[in-house]
Formats: structure tokens, C-alpha cells, sequence
């Protein structure tokens, strides 16, 4: 199993963050490691003093398939749900000022907490999900699959072409504005609709 993610698929978020928008999908994998599922708590780590959440909407493979056609690419996942891309944003901007790799600030252990999944055919119009994180209660992010650059099909077409992609590797698909720092003690609830798909804490 991997775990494939898209950076900077929502307009907004770039702009809050001052990046380029890309003219193709930003890609970069978490470890399996990083994994958090069954809403275990995310344990702070110590090597960084500026953890962001970031909630994104999650494909799950469900066949293999390479150089997948767009137009096929829904056959190629049933089921969609949500997860947190935690980002050590200070190691982050660390490795970008030198022009370097910044896997250590994404795919550090527990920083893809990803909740329970839905099936595609009770989400309606994939092109228009809302979805939603809280933080203590509190909206921080909200988001709907209208307002991606790059749709779930294309995503999958892209990767497709790279990357072998096998029956449950997860894909992370980008988050909308409003990514922010976490601290020991919050609680992060993320949403599809109205349905709480992901409840964790941080210790």
C-alpha cells in the first residue's frame, strides 16, 4: 500500500500560501508509516514547532491499473473518504529555501491520520462534496470538489501514468484554505456532508 498525494489543487489554498499554480498535478508520496487510522491520537513530534492540518477528501484504489484513460478512471475507485496531510511547515520552508526535497516535513510517522470511507454512489455528484474539518469544535476548513484544479478522474489519470497504481493505495487530493497550526490538546473532527467521518486527538 502507498500513499499518493496532490499539493496545490485548490485555488485558494495557493494563494494563502503564496505558491505558483501548477499547470499539472504537485506530487508527493507519505510512507505507509505516516498512516493513522481507527482515530488514534497524532502524537506531537519533536522536531517541529509548527504542525499544520491540512483536510483533504481520500480515494481508495480499488484495482490495479497503469496509463489509465480519463475517461476510465472512475472504474478504478469505489470508495471516497477523508483524511488530515499533517505538514511540518517550519521543516517545510526549511528544505524549499535551500531548494530542497521536503518529504521529512509530509511523510513523517502519523501524519496521514485518514477516517472511515463512504461508497462513491451515496456521495451524489462527485464534482460537488462538501466537506468540512473542526478544530475544538470550530470550522477551519471547509471545501467542495468544484473548487478543485484537477478533478478525482484526472488525478488518477496523471498518477496513473507514473506510478502503478494497486488496489488500496490511498490518494490524498489536495485541501482547500484555511490550513492552520495544531496543538497538543485540540481535537480535529472531519466531515463529508454531515456525516463525522474522522474524530482524533493530539496529544
Amino acid at each position: 500500500m502507498k500513499i499518493l498525494a496532490i499539493g496545490r489543487n485548490y485555488a485558494e489554498h495557493i494563494e494563502e500560501l503564496k505558491n505558483e499554480r501548477p499547470s499539472e498535478p504537485v506530487v508527493f508520496l507519505k510512507p505507509d508509516t505516516a498512516l493513522l487510522k481507527n482515530n488514534s491520537p497524532f502524537y506531537y513530534p519533536d522536531f517541529s514547532q509548527n504542525i499544520h492540518h491540512e483536510v483533504e477528501l481520500v480515494l481508495k484504489i480499488s484495482k490495479e491499473g497503469k496509463h489509465i484513460d480519463p475517461k476510465f478512471a472512475h472504474r478504478y475507485f469505489e470508495e471516497v473518504g477523508i483524511g488530515i496531510d499533517f505538514t511540518a511547515r517550519d521543516l517545510q520552508d526549511r528544505c524549499k529555501q535551500k531548494g530542497l526535497p521536503w518529504e521529512i516535513a509530509k511523510g513523517f510517522n502519523g501524519s496521514a491520520p485518514v477516517g472511515e470511507f463512504l461508497p462513491k454512489e451515496k456521495l451524489g455528484a462527485l464534482d460537488n462534496i462538501d466537506f468540512h474539518l473542526l478544530v475544538d469544535g470550530q470550522v477551519k476548513q471547509k471545501g467542495n470538489t468544484s473548487m478543485m484544479l484537477f478533478p478525482f478522474d484526472y488525478i488518477i489519470s496523471y498518477l496513473s501514468q507514473f506510478f502503478t497504481l494497486k488496489k488500496g493505495d490511498l490518494i490524498y487530493t489536495g485541501t482547500p484554505a484555511g490550513v492552520g497550526p495544531v496543538q497538543i490538546g485540540n481535537r480535529l473532527e472531519a466531515f463529508i456532508g454531515d456525516q463525522k467521518l474522522l474524530d482524533f486527538e493530539v496529544k
